[in-house]
């Protein structure tokens, strides 16, 4: 189910362009600082061409890696949470892939990864400088059981 919504969110226009659905803040002053440290590369996978007008959606990869700054914060979860290097993530399981959004900052950064990458979290600490933009002030996330 939630597979089928992250992939209405990512598709490849006609040019090669990465096209996906900004969130309303997208443009906002705390996701332009956001997008001044999008990663240069993803691991191997270098930056993609988006077809959006905003600096607040990026991609890597072909299939594309895609990070979308203003989303809505999340509240409490039992979604699963890593402490990446010190960012908290909530990672969601799609039937197509992982998405990851940083929890305890607003607005929040949402990590689309297809399941063609294996090892999905590893590609999570180079969005760290990025997600840092944003301070950690809505609380931290903790595993399940904690």
């Amino acid at each position: 189910m939630l597979g089928a919504a992250a992939a209405l969110l990512v598709s490849a226009c006609g040019d090669g362009a990465v096209r996906a659905v900004p969130f309303d803040a997208a443009d906002s002053p705390a996701c332009l600082a956001v997008a001044d440290h999008w990663p240069t590369t993803v691991g191997p996978h270098e930056p993609r061409v988006t077809a959006v007008q905003t600096r607040g959606v990026a991609a890597w990869g072909d299939p594309p890696i895609v990070a979308r700054c203003g989303k809505q914060p999340p509240g409490p979860t039992t979604e699963q949470c890593l402490d990446v290097n010190g960012v908290d993530w909530i990672l969601t399981e799609l039937d197509d892939g992982a998405m990851f959004t940083t929890y305890g900052r607003d607005p929040a950064i949402e990590v689309l990864v297809p399941d063609t990458y294996e090892s999905a979290p590893l590609l999570l600490p180079v969005f760290g400088t990025a997600a840092e933009q944003i301070p950690q002030t809505l609380g931290r996330c903790t595993a399940v059981g904690d």
